[in-house]
């Protein structure tokens, strides 16, 4: 049996989105189970499935350089405080 990971697409949207896995012996058993247990009510336009063996997973090491980026999280903290100073010094 293999492990697949079920993706749906629902309508209007345009990003798939994880739904559940499924374990099924091939590819053609696994399509009919995924659209019997996650779109039998139409709960999405799109079905990918995606073979659990076969995902390429980046772990914590490789992806640890973009995590020490703070000018990319910005919450505006301090332009706000920027601003009220402005404001509070042209007074």
């Amino acid at each position: 049996m293999r492990t697949y990971e079920v993706f749906l697409k629902p309508d209007g949207r345009d990003e798939f989105r994880h739904a559940g896995s499924i374990e099924a012996p091939n590819d053609e058993v696994a399509l009919v189970m995924a659209r019997e247990n996650y779109a039998r009510r139409a709960e999405g336009s799109r079905l990918w499935l995606v073979d659990r063996a076969r995902i390429v997973v980046g772990d914590e090491d490789f992806v640890a350089p973009n995590a020490d980026k703070p000018h990319r999280h910005n919450d505006g903290a301090r332009v706000a405080e920027r601003r009220r100073r402005l404001r509070e010094d042209g007074k």
